[in-house]
């Protein structure tokens, strides 16, 4: 089949003890883009761009989070 369903959505883990849900917010344009942000290194993976409230939810269930921060 050219163009498949998608079937349900498989929920992604992360490993707490080494990465922080974080919500990236620019200060100057007001985009924000949701990842994880390494511990150890402060290193940031971006992994998804928030725009509606609706975006920020979904990235909140695919990861099975319910804090994220905000860093600007």
């Amino acid at each position: 089949m050219l163009f498949a369903k998608k079937k349900g959505r498989e929920k992604k883990s992360y490993d707490p003890a080494l990465w922080k849900p974080v919500v990236r917010c620019s200060i100057c344009t007001g985009e924000m883009a949701a990842g994880f942000k390494e511990l150890a290194t402060g290193r940031f993976e971006e992994l998804m761009l928030i725009r509606t409230e609706r975006d920020l939810a979904r990235f909140k269930e695919e990861y099975s989070v319910t804090d994220v921060t905000k860093e600007y």
